[in-house]
């Protein structure tokens, strides 16, 4: 590209990181769509008016979206302009949090926490583990990194079969139920597409150990949420620990408030703070690639849905 790109953040005003990853990446700032080459969106579960400006914006090339998940601007996607998306921006933050999950579930910390008197030891250790991870992403790949340390023996269920540094099994997820048994914990690190929803139903959480606990970091749509109420309430399985729910919220009430053998966070696996300047050095990434005509990172797969 023989000029600076022309970057529109919209439909906030770019946050002072933002501009100055546009800038330092060698782009300048549009004021409006129809200046503009590309678009950086900057709120991640709102698509209202992102479709007035892409038609106002007849040189728009490119479209940076926030986060990872999508599903708000999948009537948008066309094949004629390049969609990128947060892939991987945010999956050192949210594979710590799985991390500090899956202690937390197997080494009864969540029951210990309710506790009001001193009780008998319980727990087990995910030193040795065998940990199941449904998603092939790049939170999958940097919780492999993190379990690591802990000798975890990784399988990763995945769309496609091919190899991942650090798990000892690939299956794909017509194999989910194989994939499952014999695990001590089971990951949710995956897109949500029709195809994934209430991926983790009745029969997945029967065929899980009764120890076993199930960690969502994904999206609250992958579990059928009447199932695992269920699962929890009989000690189907040993507990859950769920950044994301459905319904989310969750609301006030909710039978996976009360249960025990559940930890709920209100969907923090990345907070602003963490994120902020994550998405940024995305973004000054990306702007630097457009304006040299070469491949961006975190490209959707339109077909795909993510």
């Amino acid at each position: 590209m023989s000029t600076a790109p022309r970057i529109l953040v919209a439909p906030d005003a770019p946050t002072p990181e933002t501009a100055e990853a546009i800038t330092r990446a060698g782009g300048v700032l549009a004021r409006v769509a129809a200046q503009a080459d590309a678009i950086v969106w900057t709120r991640p579960k709102e698509a209202i008016g992102l479709r007035e400006l892409l038609a106002a914006g007849p040189d728009i090339r490119w479209v940076q979206l926030p986060f990872a998940g999508i599903e708000p601007f999948l009537d948008l996607l066309d094949d004629g302009r390049t969609w990128t998306c947060g892939k991987g921006v945010y999956a050192e933050p949210v594979a710590e949090m799985a991390l500090g999950m899956l202690i937390a579930g197997l080494r009864h910390l969540t029951g210990y926490a309710r506790q009001e008197r001193w009780s008998t030891s319980q727990g087990r250790n995910l030193l040795d583990a065998r940990v199941t991870i449904v998603g092939g992403g790049e939170i999958t790949r940097s919780l492999i990194a993190m379990l690591t340390p802990f000798r975890a023996e990784v399988t990763v269920v995945r769309r496609r079969e091919a190899p991942l540094e650090g798990a000892v099994r690939i299956l794909p997820t017509s194999r989910l139920l194989e994939a499952v048994t014999g695990a001590d914990a089971v990951v949710l690190a995956l897109a949500l597409t029709p195809q994934t929803e209430r991926l983790v139903d009745a029969s997945v959480l029967a065929a899980m150990e009764s120890h076993a606990w199930l960690v969502n970091v994904a999206r609250g749509r992958h579990v059928d949420t009447d199932a695992l109420v269920a699962a929890l309430t009989a000690g189907t399985i040993g507990g859950a620990a769920l950044d994301v729910t459905d319904p989310e919220p969750l609301p006030d009430g909710h039978p996976l408030w009360s249960l025990p053998n559940c930890l709920i966070t209100p969907h923090t696996g990345n907070t602003p703070e963490m994120g902020v300047p994550l998405l940024a050095a995305r973004t000054r990434a990306n702007v630097e690639r457009f304006a040299r005509g070469e491949e961006l990172i975190g490209i959707v797969d339109v077909a795909a849905g993510y």
